[in-house]
């Protein structure tokens, strides 16, 4: 059911060694739409996604999820033994109990269905982004929690995973949470933005983030001038809020 709220996160408040992490904290995930997070290092993105993914247990606030939510995750890095014999087939056995139709369609989702037999420790930090990224896909998730997925790629290999991943949305019909340090590369993908220092500075649509004075703060013009190069057209306009209103061309 598109618009379906499959989590919504109220007043999260996360402190550590007496230092505040995250300070009331609210947004609301939705069937088939992608939110990015986007803040400075430190701002308390990865330990807003082990929230969300439940990871993190002890917070203070409260995490709403849709009954029997399935979730898959991909953290910012992976860490493998490359001292020990591993294929890819097998490091996506390991990761739940899946058929071999079920590892070959997830493969092919993420197109590297050709390294199936491959050794891990072979692959370049592209292909072994992809492979996770299928991991992620195994069990049909309804929430995918993805933490600087494209970390160590090159631009050209971030553009493709972010087109990717719109894709996977579009097929499985999930809703997405991604971190990602890069707003304008997810531009075209993203249908909300959190920015996160902490607190939430403004959260909404990519162009009306992208203009907000806490943003500006935070990154700067020339960061907003770029998404503004990204921006796609609409038959409507949007204000400060996100919210807009229709306008139909005579």
């Amino acid at each position: 059911m598109a618009n379906e709220i499959l989590l919504r996160a109220r007043n999260i408040r996360y402190s550590q060694g007496g230092r505040v992490i995250l300070d009331n904290i609210s947004f609301e995930l939705k069937r088939a739409q992608i939110t990015t997070i986007i803040g400075p290092n430190g701002a308390g993105k990865s330990t807003l996604t082990n929230i969300v993914n439940g990871l993190i247990g002890q917070f203070d606030g409260e995490i709403e999820r849709s009954p029997d939510l399935r979730i898959g995750y991909l953290p910012q890095k992976v860490y493998v033994n490359t001292l020990m014999p591993l294929s890819v087939e097998r490091l996506l056995q390991l990761t739940q109990l899946s058929s071999d139709d079920e590892i070959d369609h997830a493969l092919s989702q993420t197109e590297v269905g050709y390294l199936k037999h491959r050794q891990v420790r072979s692959l370049s930090e592209g292909e072994l982004k992809r492979v996770l990224l299928a991991r992620t896909t195994l069990g049909s998730p309804e929430l995918l929690v993805l933490d600087e997925p494209t970390a160590g790629v090159d631009v050209t290999g971030e553009v493709k995973m972010y087109e990717l991943i719109g894709e996977l949305r579009d097929r499985l019909k999930c809703a997405v949470l991604l971190v990602s340090h890069d707003l304008h590369l997810v531009m075209s993908r993203t249908d909300q933005v959190l920015c996160l220092n902490q607190h939430l500075c403004c959260s909404g649509l990519p162009e009306s983030v992208s203009q907000h004075p806490e943003y500006l703060a935070l990154f700067g013009q020339q960061a907003s001038d770029s998404i503004a190069i990204y921006a796609h057209h609409h038959d409507h306009v949007h204000d400060v809020s996100g919210e807009h209103e229709d306008h139909h061309h005579a």
